[in-house]
This record gives C-alpha cells, sequence and structure tokens, in this order.
C-alpha cells in the first residue's frame, strides 16, 4: 500500500476519478474539494461505485483548510487542483490573473510546504504535480493558464532536486488537450469578467479551445501508477503519441524569429473549431 493518498481538487476531472479508482482499489485516500457542495455530491459518488473514499473540503487557498491537512499525515500528495483562465493576456482582468496563480501556484506550494517537512523527517514520501503541457508549451488565449503551469514546472523541478537526499520523490503529469470539459469552460471564463468588453481586443464569443481533444483515460491511468510508485519517470507527456510534437515545438524556440505580422493558424483554428471537438479515431 502506498499509504495515505491526499488529492486536491478532486471535486471534478482527473482529481475526482483517480481518487475513486484508487479507493476501489482499497487504498486510503483522501479527496479534498474546493467547496462544501462538493463533499456530498462526491461521496454520493463513491458510494454509487461502492467504494470508500474519505472526502474533505480542502481549498487550497484557504489557510484554515491547508493547516487542517496537516493532521491527515499524508504519505503521497496529489497537486491537482486547477483553474483556466482563457483569454488573451492584454484583456484579462487584473483580480481574474491573480486567482490564476492563487489556485495554481501559491495555494498548492503552500500546501506542499508543510507536507514535505513531514515527509522530508520521515524519509520518505512523493509528491506529484499535475502540471500540463502547457507548462512547456504556449497556445494563444492560454497565456495566465500556461504560464502558471511553467510556474508549477519550475516548483517541481526544483523540489524534485531539494528532497532527493531526504528519500522524497516528485513526478509531474502533463496532460494535454484531453475532453474533459475543462479546456472548453476555459474559453468562456470571459463572461464573468467586470471589465468594458468595449476595451477587448477580441470578441470571445467567437473564439474556441484551438485543439482536437482526446479521451482522458490515459491520464487516469497513468496518474494511478505513478501515485503507486509503480512508474519511476519524473515527467508523462499525455498522450504519449504528442511527445515528438512538443519535442520538436520546444527546439524550434531556439531559432524562433519576430512575427511576420500576419495572423498565426492556431489563432484562426481558435475561429474555426467547434467547442468540445473530439480527436477522430484513425
Amino acid at each position: 500500500m502506498a499509504g495515505t493518498i491526499l488529492i486536491t481538487g478532486a471535486g471534478s476531472g482527473f482529481g475526482k476519478e483517480v481518487a475513486l479508482r484508487l479507493a476501489a482499489d482499497g487504498h486510503d485516500v483522501i479527496a479534498g474539494v474546493e467547496i462544501i457542495a462538493q463533499v456530498s455530491a462526491v461521496r454520493a459518488e463513491a458510494r454509487e461505485r461502492g467504494v470508500e473514499l474519505r472526502v474533505e473540503k480542502l481549498d487550497v487557498t484557504d489557510p484554515g483548510d491547508r493547516e487542517r491537512a496537516l493532521d491527515w499525515d499524508v504519505e503521497v500528495l496529489l497537486n491537482n487542483a486547477g483553474v483556466s483562465e482563457g483569454g488573451s493576456t492584454v484583456d484579462i482582468p487584473a483580480e481574474r490573473l491573480r486567482r490564476q496563480f492563487e489556485v495554481n501556484v501559491i495555494g498548492p506550494i503552500l500546501l506542499t510546504q508543510p507536507l514535505a517537512r513531514r515527509m522530508a523527517a520521515r524519509r520518505s514520501g512523493r509528491i506529484v504535480f499535475m502540471s500540463s503541457v502547457a507548462g512547456l508549451t504556449v497556445d494563444p488565449f492560454t497565456g495566465a493558464y500556461a504560464a502558471s503551469k511553467h510556474a508549477v514546472e519550475a516548483f517541481a523541478d526544483a523540489l524534485d532536486q531539494e528532497l532527493a537526499e531526504f528519500g522524497v520523490t516528485v513526478a509531474t503529469i502533463n496532460p494535454g488537450p484531453f475532453l474533459t470539459g475543462f479546456n472548453d469552460t476555459m474559453f468562456e471564463t470571459w463572461k464573468e469578467w467586470r471589465d468594458d468588453p468595449a476595451e477587448r481586443l477580441f470578441d470571445y464569443s467567437a473564439l474556441a479551445f484551438p485543439h482536437e481533444q482526446y479521451d482522458p483515460e490515459p491520464v487516469y491511468a497513468t496518474t494511478v501508477r505513478v501515485l503507486l510508485g509503480e512508474d519511476r519517470r519524473y515527467r508523462h507527456l499525455l498522450p504519449e503519441e504528442m511527445e515528438p510534437q512538443v519535442r520538436e515545438q520546444l527546439a524550434a524556440e531556439w531559432g524562433r524569429r519576430l512575427n511576420d505580422g500576419r495572423r498565426p493558424g492556431l489563432v484562426q483554428k481558435a475561429y474555426d473549431i467547434a467547442p468540445a471537438t473530439p480527436v477522430r479515431a484513425s
């Protein structure tokens, strides 16, 4: 057994499914959810699936919630909580930028700090960050989200080096475009902005997430293996078929030149693609 596994952001998406699968296999799992309404909802789903799952309110931006987590004797931590703010860098309101980093970066690191100290004192532990391919590359209209995931990548890399001598391992999961609803709602956050739409550079009602999206099963399966220590790699780019493309994209940055004034292909695709477009099976 892996010991007590804490998963943040387990009220939906990757976190919830991974928590339920681990609990179904008999592991001691704590599903941390952002709001109290999600506690009963996730508990109900666990009952429907016939599994025992401990569900706790854990808003990673709430100091009180983070302090409560210190009583849970966590041996494996999955920092999965996250939000995604879509929009051009010149248009996103200040409070939305701050929220992006508070949820995706500051809160998770402040939660990780005391838990990592306890792992170091035990000389054992595992910390996993649900990062993103956006922690390695950047698309138009995802600058805020990608910036937060680039920050996550930096912290994860530093922690991996700093905690090695204390018996604590660190890993990242880097999902690409998976069809969970997360990417599509990122392109709807503009509806909550309290700004003057006339001053925006773009009409966001005309834009959508500019990628076809995959079935999320590989993320669930891989994350479970990483949390249980069955997969010893540091980085996990998913789906694996995207890895050559991402490597090529990163290498191309060294020879990148100034833009030529024409609209890039991915910007145009954001206008052309329909939301929630799946990848066609080959």
